[in-house]
């Protein structure tokens, strides 16, 4: 009897799944990606005894760039969840009102 068996190293999901799962996966990278460049910019803000305030401020705006070209319809979310976090990081750290 001869049955048709699928190689093991091939996932058992149709194309169109396959294509969705991956770009789940890839959204996640991208994520995590932004989730670590944040968490660096963060650390570097509130722990660098050299940083100035104009370069804390070439920071985030360099991080936002960043986050706009990961996720270029997402500018929104950004001012919403990060941008306020960092403004308060750079008022704090360098006295500001």
């Amino acid at each position: 009897m001869n049955i048709h068996r699928r190689p093991t190293n091939e996932p058992d999901f149709p194309i169109g799944e396959q294509q969705s799962v991956n770009e789940r996966e890839e959204e996640a990278r991208k994520i995590r990606r932004l989730q670590l460049m944040m968490s660096m910019v963060t650390s570097v803000i509130s722990q660098d005894p050299n940083l100035t305030l104009q370069e804390a401020s070439e920071l985030a705006a360099g991080a936002k760039r960043a986050a706009l070209a990961m996720f270029p319809d997402k500018e929104l979310a950004y001012d919403l969840l990060y941008k306020p976090r960092l403004q308060r990081l750079i008022r704090e750290r360098f006295r500001l009102q």
